[in-house]
């Protein structure tokens, strides 16, 4: 018989926003109070208990109140030295396509039934606490066109170009020939689609290839929530490549994932790299910036969106939440219970500091000035279109 706890009053908990229901007679209070954040997850994945009202808070909660156990310390342990994370210094051609669409290619009504009209499945830019996702998606995209400065006629590169939106977007706004490549089958099938639909065939083209495949030259050149998927052994080249394919006074805008400074794997990695993100590492904004200028790049600008993110994520565990039987029915109980769980944590991650997300504009070292003198430019409106 099911039983219910609620959760207590604890510093940054709110009493009565959540609570657990034990499902199985495996998975005691007793346990639950003392679980590791892996055990914890992998529970709740298996169906052994639920959380009625605010899963973000009950992650959070959760959490704080395990952090300092002994069995969580044993699992932060192997979440950062475990044999997996030596693995990804061997990653082949053939295993990153399989890695990136074991995530992606789940399906694209899975994802509908969370992301917004445009599939954007990357932080949003919430321009004020109260716009829509709608709103903040679109305000992301269109950030992005003006930091890199955009015009028509120019070439641009959209590398792990997702559903498409940023690169017809481009086209659509700011007169720009797209190209966007992806290793997920389902992602390219649907953006050509929404490129026909739209009429733009002209000007955005969609591959589904290796960005290490890309030919020819580029104004600009933007790479949003791909490059979590390179791993710190491989930042260098990732770079390079893109520096080789970059043309003289381009600009290029890398928008990712990063971890603190005093930060380090744990067992919230753990569960993540097995259940969600195979193959994929978050690496320090130092190792961002250090392996760019070696490959050639100024750093022009930096942004964090930490707490944009945050509001992201919360917001696709809502809408996410109350499509369950939808999801259930297009992926399954239990991924539709991972990927609730994986964003509510990444919400809690974004909100308290434990991640960050950094927008880092580049330019190519000594080149001439391409921007204006101030930042102003970054925040005027989009030169057409409507959210």
């Amino acid at each position: 018989m099911a039983t219910t706890a609620a959760l207590t009053e604890r510093p940054n908990s709110v009493q009565g926003r959540a609570s657990f229901e034990i499902v199985h007679r495996g998975c005691t209070r007793k346990w639950l109070d003392t679980a590791d954040a892996c055990s914890a997850a992998l529970a709740f994945v298996r169906g052994e208990f639920d959380v009625e009202g605010d899963l973000v808070e009950a992650v959070r909660f959760q959490l704080e109140r395990t952090a300092g156990a002994r069995r969580a310390r044993w699992m932060n342990w192997i979440g950062r030295w475990a044999p997996w994370r030596l693995a990804d210094l061997f990653q082949s051609r053939a295993r990153a396509v399989r890695e990136i669409r074991f995530h992606y290619d789940r399906s694209n009504e899975f994802y509908g039934t969370f992301l917004d009209s445009r599939m954007v499945y990357s932080c949003a830019y919430f321009e004020s606490p109260g716009q829509s996702l709608e709103q903040a998606q679109y305000a992301k995209l269109n950030h992005i066109c003006r930091k890199l400065e955009l015009h028509q006629g120019e070439e641009f590169l959209d590398i792990g170009c997702g559903w498409g939106a940023l690169a017809m977007l481009a086209a659509e706004n700011y007169g720009a020939r797209a190209l966007g490549c992806t290793l997920s089958a389902r992602q390219a099938q649907f953006a050509r689609r929404e490129i026909d639909r739209r009429s733009l065939g002209r000007a955005v083209s969609i591959h589904d290839m290796d960005y290490r495949d890309v030919t020819g030259r580029f104004d600009k050149i933007a790479s949003v929530g791909m490059f979590e998927h390179v791993g710190r052994p491989r930042l260098q080249a990732y770079f390079r490549r893109v520096y080789e394919l970059m043309a003289p006074g381009g600009l290029f805008l890398n928008h990712g994932i990063t971890m603190p400074a005093s930060a380090h794997n744990d067992a919230q990695g753990l569960f993540i790299a097995r259940r969600v993100f195979p193959g994929g590492e978050i690496v320090k904004l130092e190792d961002v910036i250090a392996a760019a200028e070696r490959a050639g790049f100024d750093t022009v600008d930096v942004e964090n969106l930490r707490r944009h993110y945050a509001l992201t994520c919360r917001t696709w565990v809502e809408r996410m939440r109350a499509a369950k039987e939808r999801c259930r029915q297009t992926v399954g109980e239990e991924a539709w219970r991972t990927w609730q769980l994986y964003l509510a944590g990444s919400a809690v991650a974004f909100g308290n500091g434990g991640l960050n997300l950094h927008q880092v504009l580049f330019s190519r070292q000594g080149a001439p000035a391409a921007l204006p003198m101030t930042r102003d430019y970054m925040y005027r409106r989009a030169a057409a279109g409507t959210a």
